[in-house]
């Protein structure tokens, strides 16, 4: 079972977390979701998890120790853990790494605002805990915290353990899991009935029964589609 924890200072946040397809799971044991705050862990009578940076700028940095406490509270074992750590200046989050960490035992999601975490937390955590730490965005923007963004990553991990999804076959023909000699492609347009919708007809192909024929035209399909989002 994969066992995920999820540091914040919003863990309300994150409530969505406990529906749909994530809530069945978790009550299938397939994950556990456990979400924490971080406020229980400042050291101060303000319960303040920020102070101002070093070097001067603008904003807040979020402290170490508040971090430091927390995240050795939901890893106090011997078991191997990741440190997913939410930042817009980390590595680009995509299908490979949602599969790679939907193979991992214990995810810690540190989620991060105002300019961010004391940079010592990575560090301490890879040199001296020798926790896989990754440091992750979602996307080029930025955006107030990264609680949007850990939901994002559970859903597109967790989704990818086996018994999660009714049928597992969707996972061989969605976007980023088709490919061609070129790469990942995005997922060929889907229809249902009916077959003519505010006078637009479903492509005759798909209702001919010929399964061989219908795969070329999906690949085909899937290859425009990405070829297209390549140029704009």
């Amino acid at each position: 079972m994969l066992k995920i924890s999820i540091i914040s200072i919003f863990p309300e946040y994150l409530k969505p977390l406990e529906l749909s397809l994530l809530g069945k799971a978790q009550e299938k044991g397939l994950i556990s979701i456990d979400i924490h705050d971080l406020r229980k862990h400042a050291t101060d009578p303000h319960h303040s998890v920020d102070d101002t940076p070093y070097g001067g700028g603008a904003g807040m940095v979020m402290s170490a120790e508040p971090w430091g406490l927390a995240i050795d509270e939901v890893s106090n074992s011997e078991a191997e853990f990741d440190l997913i750590v939410l930042t817009p200046a980390g590595k680009k989050f995509d299908q490979q790494m949602a599969m790679s960490f939907s193979k991992k035992e214990n995810l810690i999601f540190a989620c991060g605002r105002y300019e961010g975490i004391d940079a010592r937390v990575s560090k301490y955590y890879a040199e001296k805990r020798n926790f896989k730490v990754h440091e992750v965005s979602i996307g080029d923007y930025v955006l107030g915290g990264g609680e949007v963004a850990t939901m994002v990553i559970v859903e597109a991990t967790a989704r990818l353990i086996p018994g999660v999804l009714g049928n597992p076959q969707s996972l061989k023909e969605e976007s980023h899991t088709l490919t061609n000699k070129d790469g990942s492609l995005v997922e060929y347009p889907n229809y249902t009935k009916p077959a003519n919708w505010r006078g637009l007809e479903v492509p005759e192909i798909l209702l001919s029964g010929n399964h061989g024929e219908i795969e070329k035209w999906r690949i085909k399909e899937a290859e425009r589609r990405t070829q297209a989002l390549t140029k704009e």
